[in-house]
Formats: structure tokens, sequence, C-alpha cells
């Protein structure tokens, strides 16, 4: 075969890697579509790597080395990332997701190392791919190691810590870091000790530009990390001149991006609010305190009473229902009130739970019909008319003090305001604060009753008392 035919099918390979990726996107985008989307770039990456291998002239010299480190490379990870993500539970998806995320860092620094030594022992740089070189590696670094910590502290191993004057550390760090970038672009051929100097700043930025951000804004920590590890993929695919990597890079990166703007918008901040302003973070919040008032419970049949009696029931589900487990359970207690004629939807808040769509996530995996799942502006429109809401493990998302405290550290954000609905439920283990650290007005409203339990528990106990009604 011929370089100019292997060349030709390799392209053609990664045309089509490209456009399935494209096309998996798009079918992300509907959960009934979402699966087979997902197989489609995953078939599109598969035949990406084969073509590589198959038809790539430039592996080495020492090609039976290399096909054996390729196969050995691919048979580990397929190993490690098939059971981590078949033994992983929906509350720690989040923390997957990071890690992941911050394994695609890795790879996209490591590419940088590898091709700034390969041609440094080749001849002189051209400035165009040492730039290239030179920001792969400060995005893939900065994503590696944000990554890792993001992964630490929604798995609870790692405390939000804001050091004292920490903003001004990290400003000078990045300055540091783009300077010596700069400095390192403009040699012919820059000594390999910048380029480890860059790394280690690089890395220390990421840690301590994730360390004191609050795990309220964890969702838009971990939506940004990830488009930089798309950025820093795209970087490798100019390397390379990889189409494949290009496209994956690009659509990773802008999808990231979209995201991450989107959720600050439903949070009502800036990007550079949630950056330096550490909300959420280390018990920092300021507001109403715990001298709120009384609150009032519920028993497990008095709730029941309430809710098969009603026209129209919502739940707003957060993090506590993932924690329960009890995603099918509360898709048991829906189809039970429907049977009674009882109007039933979520009301899903775009930050609720741990990371971007972790509800939505959550409630498809029990099969909920997705039309159920009200986004927050419809689902606010409808809380007037809202007989009960059931707010299951979720607390900042529907806090009050974010529209009547000027003094909230959540104040301006948009909320669930279940507290239009004539009734309110909160399903609760405790009086426990949320991510923000600060007390909610509503559960000390007039208009609610606090249910205490395990949420699974909870729901299933109103679910036997609905049935006996």
């Amino acid at each position: 075969m011929t370089e100019l035919l292997q060349n030709s099918i390799l392209e053609i390979c990664y045309l089509i890697a490209s456009v399935t990726f494209i096309l998996g996107l798009k079918m992300l985008s509907s959960p009934d579509k979402a699966r087979k989307g997902n197989l489609y770039a995953a078939y599109g990456m598969g035949l990406a790597i084969l073509a590589t291998i198959l038809f790539k002239e430039e592996l080495s010299s020492d090609k039976m080395l290399n096909y054996g480190l390729i196969l050995g490379g691919l048979v580990v990870g397929t190993v490690i990332g098939m059971r981590m993500a078949l033994k992983v539970k929906m509350t720690a998806m989040p923390q997957m997701v990071s890690f992941f995320n911050g394994m695609g860092g890795a790879c996209a620094a490591v590419i940088s190392i590898v091709e700034f030594d390969h041609i440094s022992h080749s001849g002189t740089f051209e400035m165009g791919m040492l730039i290239v070189i030179i920001l792969g590696l400060i995005i893939g670094a900065v994503s590696f190691a944000g990554s890792i910590i993001a992964y630490g502290k929604l798995e609870g191993k790692i405390g939000d810590k804001a050091f004292p004057g920490g903003q001004v550390i990290n400003i000078g760090l990045l300055l540091a870091i783009l300077g010596l970038g700069i400095y390192m672009a403009t040699m012919a051929s820059p000594e390999p000790m910048y380029l480890y100097i860059l790394l280690t700043l690089s890395l220390l930025y990421g840690i301590l530009f994730v360390m004191p951000i609050g795990g309220a804004d964890m969702p838009v920590v971990i939506s940004l990390l990830n488009s930089f590890t798309g950025v820093a993929a795209a970087f490798g695919g100019f390397l390379y001149g990889n189409q494949a990597m290009l496209t994956g890079g690009i659509l990773v990166g802008s999808a990231g991006t979209i995201l991450t703007v989107l959720m600050c918008t439903a949070m009502n901040r800036s990007l550079m609010n949630v950056i330096i302003g550490s909300f959420g973070g280390g018990g920092a919040a300021a507001g109403k305190d715990s001298e709120q008032g009384t609150i009032k419970e519920i028993t497990a049949t008095d709730a029941a009473i309430l809710l098969a009696y009603a026209n129209k029931v919502s739940v707003v589900p957060g993090y506590g229902l993932a924690v329960a487990q009890a995603q099918h359970t509360v898709h048991n207690l829906e189809k039970i009130l429907e049977d009674k004629g009882v109007e039933f939807n979520y009301a899903v808040h775009p930050v609720a739970g741990r990371m971007p769509g972790h509800m939505n996530v959550l409630l498809a995996e029990a099969d909920v019909p997705y039309p159920k799942l009200q986004e927050m502006e419809d689902a606010n429109g409808d809380m007037a008319s809202t007989d009960v809401v059931l707010v299951i493990g979720a607390n900042d998302v529907v806090n009050p003090a974010a529209e009547t405290d000027p003094s909230s550290p959540i104040y301006g954000m948009p909320i669930i305001k279940a507290l239009d609905a004539k009734n309110i439920i909160v399903m609760k283990r405790s009086m426990g604060k949320g991510y923000a650290g600060i007390e909610n007005e509503l559960f000390f409203h007039e208009k609610n009753r606090m249910l205490f339990g395990d949420a699974k528990d909870s729901l299933e106990k109103l679910i036997a008392e609905v049935k006996n009604l």
C-alpha cells in the first residue's frame, strides 16, 4: 500500500470520526437518544484509534515495541475505566467525572512534554509549534491539578481552604506563568528546565485556583475544567495534525464553555465571581442564622393524606435524593399518585446536585419521563397552582434568602420558588445546612412541614400510607 493511499484512508477515518463526535453531541441533547449518541461517539473514537495504529507511518522505527505499548495502554485503560464506570454510584458520579477529566488534562500536558523533547532533539522550534506546546502544557496541567482537587473536595477528602492573600498569590502565579510562557515562545530553542518550571507553576496554580472554591460552586468548576481539558486536547490535535483530536477537543471545549456560562447565568453570578468569590466555602457564609423561629414536623400519614388529595404535586430533587438512592422510589410514588388523578412533575434547578445535569441523569436512571422534568422558569410559573411541593434533599436552591436577604452569600441566585406553593413538605435527615453553609428560611415558614429521615425510607412510608387511603 502506497504512502499516499495510507494517508488518504487515515484522513477519511478521521473525518468519519469527527462526524460521529458531532452527531453524538447532538444526540446527547435528547434523553431518548443520549445513550445512542454516546455509543456513536465511542465508535468514532475507536475508528480513529484503529486507523492511527494501522495507517500512521510515523509511529516509530521500532513499530512492534510501539504497538505493544499502545495495546497495553488500551487494555489497562479499558479495564480500569469499565470497572470504575460499572461500580460507581450516582452519588459519586461527579467525582468520577472530575477524575476522568483530570486524566484528560494530564494526557494533554504529557503530549506537550513529549513533543517538546522530540523537537528539541531534532532541531529548532517553529514559533507557532512552540506556542501550541506551551499552551497545551499550561491548560492541561491546570485542568489536571484542578480536577483532582475538585475530586477530593467532592469526595470529602479535601476541605475548602482559603489562604490569606490567596487571590494575590493566584494572580501572581498566573502572571508568572504567562510571562514565562511568552519568554519561552520568543526563544529559538528554550531549555527543558523552563518547560518543567512552567509545568510546576501550572500545577500549583490549578491547586490554588480550585482549593478555596466552595461546594456550592462545584458544578460550575467541573464544567469550566472540562472546557479546559477540551481546549488542551485541541492543541494536541494541532500538534499532530489530527483532525479527530482537534474536532473532539473543540467540541468539548466549546460545550463546556457554553455550559459554564449558562450555569453562571442560572446562579445570577459572573464567572469571575465564582472563581474568586469562594461562594459556599468553609463556613464563611453570612446572612441570617439559626434564630429563625420554630419548625413544624409532619408524620408520614399526614403527608400521605396531603399528597393523595392534592390536584398537583411538584418534587424538588436535590443531592439528598442521590445520597439516599431514592430516585426509583420517588418514581413509584409518582405513579401511585397519578393513578389517583394527581398531576405530578419535577422542578429541577440547573445547579442542583454536584455536577451539571446531576438530577436529570439521576431521574432518567429511574425511567422518569423527560417531559415531567420542568426547568426552573417553567416550574416557578406553575408553583402558585401547586397544592404540595415536596423538597427532597435540596437546600440552597429553594432558600428564600436568595431573594429576601441582601447579606446572604446566595442573594441574587435564582431559586425554585417553593414558597409560592400552597403547602410545602421538606424531607431531610436533619436540620443540617446546605453547601452554602447558611440556614434555610424555608424550613421555618408557616407553610412548611419537615419530614425527617432517610429520603428512601420516608418515601417508602409515604407510598405505603398512600396505598392504604
